[in-house]
C-alpha cells in the first residue's frame, strides 16, 4: 500500500512551487528614501542633525531596510539582499558613529576615516550600479546619484567646503526622492494593475 501511494506521486511529475510573498523592495526604498532626504536637509542647511534623523536612521532607514534584504533572500533575489542589508547596516553605522562619542562610548572618527568611510560606500555603490544596467531606469537613476552622493560626501570631508557641503545635500535630497518615487510606482502599479508611474524598461 505504502509503496504504491510513493508510486503515485512520482507519477504526478515536476510540483509547480510558486511565490506567493509579497514585493519587499517598496519597503527597502521608501526606508532609504526617506532617511536620505531628511540627512540631506541637513547637509543642504535646512535643520541641524537631531534625534528625528537619528531615529529614522536606526529604525526606517537600517532596520526596515535590513529586514527587506531578508525577504529578498527569501525570494532568491541576490541584488536586492546585497543592497537593502548592506545599504540597512550602512544607517546603523552612520549613527551609531555620531552617537558613540556623544556618550563617551569611544572617540570620534578622524576626518580622514569619514573620508575613507564615505569613499568605501562609493565603490560599492559603484559596483552595484553596474548591476542595475541590467535592471530597471528608475534604479539606475537611483544607483547612480547615490553613488555620485558618496563621492561628494568624501569630497565634503576631504575639501572642508561649505559650498560643497551644500551641494551635496542637494544632490542627496534627490537621490532620495529617486528612490521613494521607485517605491510608489511598485506599490501603485501592482495596486491598480497597470502602469500609473513608469519605471523604464529592463534589459
Amino acid at each position: 500500500m505504502g509503496g504504491g501511494r510513493v508510486k503515485d506521486v512520482m507519477h504526478l511529475g515536476p510540483l509547480d512551487i510558486r511565490d506567493t510573498t509579497s514585493n519587499p523592495a517598496p519597503l527597502g526604498l521608501m526606508g532609504f528614501g526617506m532617511t536620505t532626504v531628511l540627512l540631506n536637509m541637513h547637509n543642504a542647511g535646512w535643520f541641524g542633525l537631531g534625534s528625528m534623523i537619528l531615529a529614522m536612521g536606526l529604525f526606517y532607514g537600517g532596520l526596515a531596510q535590513i529586514i527587506a534584504g531578508i525577504m529578498e533572500w527569501k525570494k532568491g533575489n541576490t541584488f536586492g539582499t546585497t543592497a537593502f542589508t548592506s545599504y540597512g547596516l550602512f544607517w546603523l553605522t552612520l549613527v551609531f558613529l555620531l552617537l558613540m562619542p556623544k556618550y563617551g562610548w569611544w572617540d570620534g572618527p578622524e576626518n580622514n576615516a569619514l573620508i575613507a568611510y564615505f569613499f568605501m560606500w562609493g565603490l560599492f555603490t559603484l559596483y552595484m550600479f553596474i548591476g542595475t544596467l541590467r535592471l530597471n531606469r528608475i534604479l539606475q537613476i537611483v544607483f547612480l546619484t547615490l553613488t555620485i552622493l558618496f563621492f561628494l560626501l568624501a569630497i565634503r570631508d576631504y575639501t572642508g567646503s561649505a559650498t560643497i557641503a551644500m551641494i551635496t545635500g542637494y544632490e542627496g535630497i534627490f537621490c532620495g526622492f529617486t528612490a521613494i518615487y521607485a517605491a510608489c510606482a511598485q506599490v501603485l502599479n501592482e495596486v491598480y494593475g497597470r502602469t500609473i508611474l513608469p519605471i523604464g524598461p529592463v534589459k
